[in-house]
Formats: C-alpha cells, structure tokens, sequence
C-alpha cells in the first residue's frame, strides 16, 4: 500500500459474524477510521461468482433466462454462479456452463476480474471466455429453473440500453467482451 492510499484505511477493530447462510455469511465489523473516530461496517462474505460469455460459431452469446426472487422478475442474464468450496474459477465456470445451457467449451480465455457490490459485499467476480462449443444437454440444478437463448452481440448491448437487460454482472461482462472484440484481444 502506498502513502496515499494509507489516509483512507480502516482497521479492523472488532468482528462478529451475525448470519450464517447457505451461501452467504453476515459481519458487523467495528473499525477505526483515518480520522480516529470509530465506525461499524455491515457486509456480506460471498465465496466468489463466475460469468460466462459463451460465444457460438455464428458469433452470437448464450443467455439464460431465470426467476430472480429477490426482484420478482425473470431476468436475461449471462450464465453465472457461485464458486464452490475447493473449486477453481475455471471449473466453477465450466460447470456453470454445462448446467444452465447445456454446453461444453473446447477454449477458455478468463478476461477480467471486478467486484459487483463494493458497498456492502467482499464478492469477487471473473468474467471468462468460452469458445468452440458442444452441446452435451443440460445438467440443471434441481433448484433452478432456468432456459438458455442466444443473442448476437450488438443487439445484447441494445438491450442494455433500452433497459431490457438490467443484470450488473452481464451488463460488465459484455462491456469487457465488447472492448476485447473490438481491440482484437480476444
């Protein structure tokens, strides 16, 4: 850390898990700020999410459409979903792929790696690649409801801006999958 960024740090004074979820787990921390008063900060430790931008000989991506409780609505979103205990990013992602739409990549690139919800989550998010497609059928979790379509590039990136995707993982994704197209370093 260099000397700039040490006038914003915040230590860790205190720690309470105040949840324990399936998925996610709760802190409430006590931390001492710069400027020697102390604050509490609630966040969510989450094991680390994968999005897929599968892309099909014909140049078009595979979306998956599903029911998000937490909105009420079905939503367009990119394959994506939790890493588990002891799984790689990439086998996290190739598992992914292979429930929700059914396909196997021969070629795997990982682009980029962001965080989704900085302000109350410690969740990390890799984006990957996959080319040269087989489909296998889908193995879809028994608690999933989900169907997988497939868009070509720019019209996903319109529906972006006509609200139709509102998705912050995809939308990330294909911003990042766009430029790499677009710089030719993918």
């Amino acid at each position: 850390m260099d000397q700039d960024e040490k006038k914003f740090r915040e230590e860790l004074i205190d720690s309470k898990q105040v949840f324990d979820g399936t998925l996610l787990k709760i802190f409430r921390d006590d931390v001492s700020l710069p400027s020697g008063h102390n604050s509490v900060r609630e966040f969510v430790r989450h094991p680390g999410t994968v999005v897929i931008v599968a892309l099909l000989d014909n140049g078009n991506v595979l979306f998956v459409r599903q029911f998000r409780y937490s909105h009420h609505q079905v939503l367009l979103e990119l394959p994506a979903g939790r890493i588990d205990p002891g799984e790689s990013a990439l086998d996290a992602a190739k598992r992914e792929l292979r429930e929700e739409t059914g396909h196997v990549a021969a070629v795997w690139t990982e682009l980029a790696t962001f965080f989704p919800c900085v302000g109350y989550s410690d969740e990390t998010a890799k984006i990957f690649v996959a080319r040269k497609l087989d489909y296998l059928g889908t193995e879809i979790d028994h608690e999933e409801v989900v169907e997988s379509t497939s868009l070509p590039l720019a019209g996903a990136v319109a529906m972006i801006t006509r609200g139709k995707i509102v998705d912050a993982k995809t939308i990330t994704s294909l911003f990042f999958v766009e430029q790499a197209l677009r710089s030719s370093s993918l």
